[in-house]
């Protein structure tokens, strides 16, 4: 029988957990191991049997996993946990969805380490909670930035200053940004190398994605500089790019241009060119974070707003929405059928490509950019999930982009992402097989968050917390493990 999390807070010292009679699939890459039983103590499995041979310490707390299949905990490998205000937007709102939706660890892409450094501790300490939490900080970027918060790397000096100090605060590596320059991108490389730390991000728009590949940076996001890198013509292509972006004024002529852009960019495609781009890719170990829901979430921006009847909705604080909500009328409005068209292709070769690569051998991390327009916090995962399986990877393949992979990418292979003896307990009970439908991940029955198991009843707890912080009600205080288990 599976014990409820909230009932559980009553133990007077931790038990033993054992998921018995489970179908395992461990993210390894093996076949699913039926009627096993995994048992769990003090937050790290302890052993894994045949259901039939399992030993069971007195005083056990059972989960009944017949009928279930139990696979690692997801990875976000791209968030902005202070992306919906602080000090409350993470932790009455991003934190309790990706929880509930049984994602335990997040790769933080940048934001405010005044709010994340506390927040990772009040996890680690066991006072909140949530998922393990991977950060960068501050994004380095040029002159002006992009987005905040930035540090502006306008000289070498500046490059060294930044990433060391970085290094001394305990980010986990650096993000760079679209806009630095040539040579500050490089000193950044330079750096990073020198103070022992990686550098990940976007393909600043002077640089191709063959040259950022050479200098190490270590994972791409949203395929920046990729497509482009498929072209023969990419130096004319990267002139042109900045024809097109030209002026802060979105005029008639600017937008003709960078449709014209996009058009060149589609038809000069070359896989050739691709497969060779590939290959330097796995040569260099760079990683790719595709973040197609993204993707798809810019390129149907009509669809986001025809979409105000989906029922997440109700988790978003009133501002968060209204930010969604302009963001998506900006990129509709207008917008030409030859805009619409292009933007629908580039989604479509995004996906193939992610596919190519995938065969090719390149590393896939999932991750959604989250919470970015219409990419709810949690359940955008799971849609990545699914879009890495239309672009034609296999199940297993996109489980691993949400698992084992983002372990092996943070170096922690040996403490979690799959199921093993000796790793975390950082599970997840599905009520249907993910490797014969990956949209399975979302029929969630329970989450073992750092050995301790929500129940359904827990989980829907913690989506009431986001949904009445969203109302703007007086919420409860936010689920930690203390507290119920």
């Amino acid at each position: 029988m599976a014990v409820s999390a909230l009932a559980w807070s009553c133990a007077g010292r931790e038990r033993a957990l054992a998921i018995t009679h489970v179908t395992i699939i461990d993210a390894t890459g093996a076949s699913p191991r039926p009627d096993m039983t995994v048992s769990i103590l003090r937050g790290r499995i302890t052993a894994i049997s045949p259901a039939a041979a399992a030993n069971l310490p007195w005083r056990t707390t059972i989960v009944d996993g017949r009928g279930k299949f139990l696979i690692p905990g997801l990875a976000d490998m791209h968030v902005h946990l202070t992306g919906a205000g602080e000090p409350d937007g993470s932790r009455k709102f991003i934190i309790p969805l990706l929880i509930a939706n049984g994602i335990t660890s997040v790769r933080d892409m940048g934001g405010y380490l005044e709010s994340l450094l506390p927040l990772r501790q009040e996890i680690e300490e066991g006072k909140r909670l949530g998922p393990r939490i991977f950060l960068a900080g501050p994004y380095l970027d040029g002159n002006p930035p992009a987005f905040q918060p930035s540090l502006v790397v306008t000289n070498d000096a500046q490059a060294l200053e930044d990433v060391r100090d970085l290094v001394r605060r305990g980010v986990d590596f650096i993000k760079v940004q679209s806009r630095l320059s040539r040579d500050e991108y490089f000193a950044i490389a330079k750096d990073c190398k020198s103070q022992h730390i990686s550098f990940v991000g976007h393909v600043p728009d002077r640089v191709t994605a063959a040259e950022a590949s050479a200098a190490g940076q270590k994972s791409i996001e949203h395929l920046t500089g990729v497509l482009r890198a498929c072209s023969p013509d990419e130096p004319k292509l990267m002139r042109e790019q900045f024809s097109a972006a030209a002026g802060k004024e979105k005029t008639v002529s600017s937008s003709v241009r960078q449709l014209d852009w996009d058009s060149e960019l589609l038809h000069t495609f070359s896989e050739v060119q691709a497969r060779a781009l590939w290959a330097e890719f796995v040569a260099n170990d760079t990683w790719q974070t595709p973040t197609l829901i993204l993707l798809k979430q810019n390129a149907y921006p009509a669809e986001n707003l025809a979409g105000t009847s989906d029922s997440r909705i109700r988790y978003l604080p009133r501002p968060v929405l209204a930010r969604w909500l302009e963001s998506a009328q900006r990129d509709a409005a207008g917008a030409s059928q030859r805009e619409n068209s292009l933007r629908k292709d580039l989604m479509a070769r995004s996906e193939h490509i992610v596919g190519e690569m995938q065969q090719a051998g390149v590393n896939i991390l999932a991750g959604s950019d989250t919470p970015a327009p219409f990419v709810y916090p949690g359940s955008a995962l799971h849609e990545e999930l699914a879009l890495l399986v239309e672009s034609g990877m296999t199940p297993m393949q996109a489980l691993q982009a949400g698992t084992s992979r983002p372990a092996e990418f943070m170096g922690k292979s040996a403490t979690q992402g799959t199921i093993e003896q000796g790793k975390v307990a950082d599970l997840l009970l599905l009520d249907a097989d993910p490797l014969v439908d990956i949209h399975n991940t979302k029929r969630i029955y329970g989450v073992v968050a750092r050995g301790k198991f929500l129940d359904r009843a827990a989980l829907d707890q913690l989506l009431s917390i986001a949904e009445m912080f969203a109302a703007g009600a007086n919420a409860p205080p936010p689920v930690s493990q203390k507290h119920h288990l």
